[in-house]
């Protein structure tokens, strides 16, 4: 199973949009893709491919529920299907309360454990829900979409999944992140524990400067995966946030001619998802 979170420390470098372009690019492949939506933040992947009726409904079923070990119904009542047949976990408002929920809940079980040394492991959460639903064994790749912060939404992503996919933006911003992204990984290995690969840097909204070609250079220099570079596509990404669909759907339904240089990006977007099928040696379906 390929299992990563979209994560970047920066703001606004198509973190979400990357995540939502890549499972659809998986499951046009022929996988069976879960795609779990952790950022509490409107605007989320959510809304992108339209699942997010329900996250402001304080009664229904959501993710935290199952988190803190108190759900409200079976862990694939909260799966929906989206398009090219991509299973989305949809966010939900009490995202923004996991830390106090985890926190609340680490006291309740500390106490009433028999062992007086048991420490709660607030961020396994995610993984053991996970684990019981039978997720491993019933989908091909699992994505983790986390908040753009570090906190319990993050840290159980990367529990869950070990591995890191990070947008870059190349700009004097971008080199921040691309300087700091072993002291981030670093960072996240050194607070939960465990290895965690980077299978991509994906540097996003470029428009080929010397600068940017000069940042590009650097980010491979440090040994990291670039497998592609994703052009300024603004026009058609905003369309997708406008229409509520990935980047395939939407120059495939919503354009009313073809655009090459938008076609290349589904091709990259294709790129992209093959390479990280190749880090674990996912088979492609016939």
């Amino acid at each position: 199973m390929l299992t990563y979170t979209v994560y970047s420390e920066a703001g606004g470098v198509g973190k979400t949009t990357i995540s939502a372009n890549c499972a659809v690019a998986h499951a046009r492949a022929g996988h069976d893709v879960l795609v779990i939506d952790m950022d509490p933040q409107d605007g989320s992947l959510s809304y992108l491919l339209d699942v997010d009726g329900e996250r402001g409904q304080s009664g229904v079923d959501n993710l935290v529920r199952h988190l803190i070990g108190r759900p409200g119904g079976a862990f694939d009542d909260l799966v929906h299907e989206t398009e090219h047949g991509v299973s989305v976990v949809p966010s939900h408002n009490m995202l923004e309360r996991l830390t106090e929920l985890l926190l609340k809940t680490a006291d309740l079980e500390e106490d009433t454990h028999p062992d007086p040394d048991y420490e709660y492991p607030m961020y396994e959460q995610l993984l053991r829900v996970l684990q019981e639903a039978d997720v491993p064994a019933r989908y091909d790749v699992l994505i983790v979409d986390p908040p753009a912060t570090t906190g319990p939404q993050l840290y159980n992503a990367l529990y869950a999944t070990r591995n890191l996919v990070v947008p870059l933006e190349l700009s004097g911003k971008g080199q921040q992140s691309i300087t700091g992204l072993e002291d981030l990984v670093e960072g996240l290995e050194g607070e939960l524990g465990i290895n965690i690969g980077v299978l991509a840097a994906v540097p996003n909204e470029v428009k080929n400067t010397a600068d940017q070609r000069a940042y590009r250079e650097k980010l491979e220099d440090l040994g990291y995966d670039v497998p592609v570079v994703i052009g300024d596509r603004t026009s058609m990404f905003e369309g997708c946030w406008r229409t509520q669909c990935s980047a395939f759907t939407f120059v495939e339904e919503h354009r009313s001619r073809t655009r090459d240089y938008e076609v290349e990006t589904l091709e990259q977007f294709e790129t992209l998802a093959a390479h990280l099928t190749r880090q674990v040696d996912l088979e492609v379906p016939a």
